[in-house]
């Protein structure tokens, strides 16, 4: 009868990045929580309802800045 063994090491292996796809490179940094904020990222909107009510003297953009803290961190305080 065979026995098995479980070792856990570290390599280091030289990578050309091209060989990965995009997508595979996004996911990779979105499982780190590491995706970088792009131009169009999806705060975008409601960061903008926010600048326009403040830049009219207008102060009544509570909801929205709640809205854009949860969905960039996925909570409010």
């Amino acid at each position: 009868m065979s026995k098995y063994k479980t070792i856990y090491t570290e390599v280091e292996v030289d990578v050309d990045i091209s060989e990965f796809s995009t997508d595979d490179l996004l996911d990779e940094l979105a499982s780190r929580s590491s995706l970088p904020i792009e131009e169009d990222f999806y705060g975008k909107e409601l960061l903008e309802k926010i600048w326009m009510k403040r830049r009219q003297g207008k102060d009544n953009y509570q909801e929205e800045l709640d809205r854009l803290i949860y969905e960039v961190l996925g909570y409010v305080v």
